[in-house]
């Protein structure tokens, strides 16, 4: 079933209007007649069911149904990344995406500080458009927050703050297991440094904060390549929810 991303006053309709590049995308390309069903959500968690009600020369009408599964981990993974080139960055929210991450967080380290002419506000503008592609390419329900980039220092006190479980990619670290969060864990954040690895300080801060600090085996990865591997670890045996309450109109 084709999904499509709405915004959350849209969603709490009774239907929505498509236009614009979407109405070509969907009718023009894809084909979609009345009658066919499009999953709707609205980027926060919701899924619902709609039909196409109305096709006209310029637009479409889909009429919005019953609840349907958000297709969303019950673990919050967050990424917490050393910057890479634009369009590395690019494939790794993307895949991000896919595989379940609520959240990608580029943070400026030691060796991987992008200044705002290569990750800037027009950057991260890109990489959010990306995972709207993304998530109604896998049909999850919720738009990764795409954000940075941050300082290493706001990173830590983010992590600290929030009192989730954390763990940080290092080639030096103790081998990683089968899934990455301790078990019952309902969040967690993965740190991936850059290409050069971590300072000598940073990891320091990590002892001092218990980050753990694992290994993805004996070869380099790739900063885009790492946070894939570690997104598919952190959700091995994760079952998407099944929650189909009938979606609550918001106040």
């Amino acid at each position: 079933m084709t999904t499509h991303v709405v915004s959350p006053i849209e969603f709490d309709s009774t239907e929505v209007e498509v236009s614009g590049s979407t109405y070509h995308h969907l009718f023009r390309v894809k084909r979609l007649e009345i009658g066919e069903e499009v999953r709707i959500v609205d980027g926060e968690g919701r899924a619902r069911r709609s039909v196409v009600a109305r096709v006209e020369r310029a637009h479409a009408v889909l009429a919005l149904g019953s609840a349907e599964p958000s297709r969303e981990p019950a673990l919050a993974l967050e990424l917490l990344v050393a910057p890479p080139k634009p369009d590395r960055a690019a494939w790794l929210v993307e895949k991000a995406t896919e595989l379940g991450a609520v959240a990608v967080r580029f943070v400026a380290t030691d060796r991987a500080a992008r200044d705002a002419r290569s990750f800037g506000p027009a950057q991260i503008l890109r990489l959010h458009r990306i995972a709207v592609a993304a998530v109604e390419q896998c049909g999850r329900s919720r738009i990764p927050e795409v954000s940075g980039v941050h300082p290493f220092a706001e990173a830590l006190e983010r992590l600290e703050a929030s009192g989730g479980a954390a763990v940080a990619l290092d080639p030096g670290g103790e081998p990683a297991a089968r899934a990455l969060p301790p078990a019952g864990a309902l969040s967690l954040f993965v740190l991936i440094g850059p290409e050069g690895g971590w300072s000598d300080p940073e990891r320091e801060r990590f002892e001092h904060l218990g980050v753990r600090r694992i290994s993805l085996g004996e070869r380099i990865l790739r900063v885009e390549t790492a946070a894939a591997a570690a997104c598919a670890l952190a959700f091995a045996g994760e079952r998407a929810s099944h929650s189909v309450d009938t979606p609550q109109p918001r106040p």
